[in-house]
């Protein structure tokens, strides 16, 4: 689970450049991180709670997969409509309506007399993940100077990371009790908060001023910059305005300049989630356990030190993105998925004959997590927010990320049904063996983008045609 343009240069010469630090910027920081805590956390708490939710409904393995999976269904709703509400209603008024989304769901979950009742809540919940995951990046975005863009985003990517850590340290607070109707329901504590912290945040500048309301966006923007003097930032936003009208269609996406980059998003968003990571944030716990630790508590906690390393490397990618760059990064972490799929395959084949395998099978979840959050996990996103051409940027990302969702949920749904039929080990190595097609997807077909202005990557997709060459790194 992560954000967009993570580590992006931004331009200089605007006119916000120095107000980076004013304290609208930072309050703005604050609930982009709230927005991806939430979607973080209401992605990570289930694999906790799941393990308490079959025992007290009794539930054989497909209703399980429902629980987990029903949420994904509810983000891919929330994302493909997201956008188009944004862009109808306004950002604040999205992000408004998510919050109480995020808070229904939160209550139907915690208060839930039924499995069927269960899934609606999950569900109603995925709307509101898939509606954050698309208007809260767009919103900060829209609001940042320049310089401040890149971490803003950045933050937001980190914050579903610590959002998955504080689930489940969450679950583990609760599994003595086993309170699983507490673990769901407190999501509705930070959804609460960033529903009374966007009633006193102003719309989107950019938001008004596509609405032809140039008064209120001159006005809004000098509020958030902190000056008056923001005309050659407001000139920028007229002329970007004036471009965008010249919207793109879903024809466009296939031209022969555009169509290496689609292949591009759609196969990493499909690579991403086939190499098996959300089989860890969803049922880490249910993994432990069948390794041999027993205890729901032991199971949980030794989930949160997976949490743990997913933040940690998270804030190391960011840190080495933009220095050693995208290919580096990508293709090493994918070589060290693979390695480390296929060692847990072996210690689940081992482990019946010697029960101390079960934190060699933790350590190598460890090191598979690791080895995600520095290559496919933000990535992909960062990929995906800087290939394609302006005119097609939104419908482009879009795409992608819908395909993402999409793989999400077949992925999670038949988890467990595979390792019933396959076993754990044989599971794991099938997913080691996608792992090493996407490594040779990407050495063949993904480009370097380090150092690279927007301009320079749409124009070198239109130099190439039909052809994509990985080594367009930039000195």
């Amino acid at each position: 689970m992560a954000g967009p343009n993570v580590g992006a240069k931004p331009p200089s010469g605007t006119a916000a450049s120095g107000v980076a630090d004013t304290g609208f910027v930072c309050l703005a920081a604050a609930f982009a991180a709230l927005g991806g805590l939430l979607f973080g956390y209401d992605t990570g708490v289930i694999s906790g709670a799941v393990i308490f939710i079959k025992r007290d409904f009794s539930l054989a393995t497909f209703p399980q997969e429902l629980v987990v999976s029903v949420v994904l269904a509810g983000a891919a709703t929330g994302a493909l409509t997201g956008g188009r509400l944004a862009d109808r209603f306004g950002r604040r008024r999205t992000l408004l309506a998510t919050s109480v989304i995020f808070i229904a769901g939160a209550i139907i979950c915690a208060v839930a007399p039924s499995l069927t009742m269960l899934v609606v809540g999950r569900a109603v919940v995925g709307v509101g993940i898939g509606l954050a995951c698309t208007t809260v990046p767009v919103y900060i975005s829209e609001v940042s100077p320049a310089t401040a863009r890149g971490w803003q985003v950045s933050l937001f990517q980190l914050a579903i990371t610590i959002g998955i850590l504080a689930a489940y340290l969450v679950d583990y607070a609760y599994a003595e009790s086993a309170a699983w109707r507490w673990m769901l329901g407190l999501a509705a504590v930070p959804g609460a908060i960033l529903g009374l912290g966007m009633l006193f945040m102003p719309e989107s500048p950019r938001w008004l001023a596509e609405h032809g309301d140039m008064n209120a966006a001159h006005a809004v923007l000098g509020r958030i910059r902190g000056t008056p003097d923001v005309g050659t930032e407001m000139e920028e936003i007229r002329r970007s305005v004036e471009h965008a009208r010249e919207r793109g269609r879903w024809s466009d996406l296939l031209a022969p300049a555009i169509r290496p980059a689609l292949i591009i998003g759609i196969g990493l968003a499909i690579f991403q989630q086939i190499t098996g990571i959300n089989t860890v944030i969803y049922y880490a716990p249910t993994i432990i356990q069948s390794a041999g630790i027993s205890s729901a508590a032991g199971a949980i906690l030794a989930t949160a030190g997976i949490g743990l390393v997913n933040v940690i490397m998270t804030i190391v990618s960011m840190w080495l993105i933009d220095r050693v760059g995208r290919r580096p990064l990508l293709l090493t972490g994918i070589a060290g998925m693979v390695l480390c799929l296929g060692v847990l395959g072996l210690a689940f084949r081992l482990i019946s004959a010697n029960a101390t395998l079960a934190w060699m099978a933790v350590v190598t979840l460890m090191a598979y997590v690791a080895f995600f959050a520095i290559s496919l996990g933000p990535i992909f996103w960062l990929l995906i927010a800087e290939i394609y051409p302006l005119k097609i940027r939104g419908l482009a990302e879009g795409t992608a990320a819908g395909a993402n969702w999409i793989f999400n949920l077949i992925v999670s749904i038949t988890f467990l049904s595979l390792v019933e039929l396959l076993g754990a080990s044989w599971t794991f190595w099938l997913y080691g063996a996608l792992a090493v097609a996407s490594w040779f997807f990407s050495y063949y077909l993904v480009p370097e983008t380090k150092g690279r202005t927007l301009e320079e990557i749409e124009r070198f997709w239109h130099s190439q045609r039909s052809s994509v060459v990985p080594d367009t790194a930039a000195d």
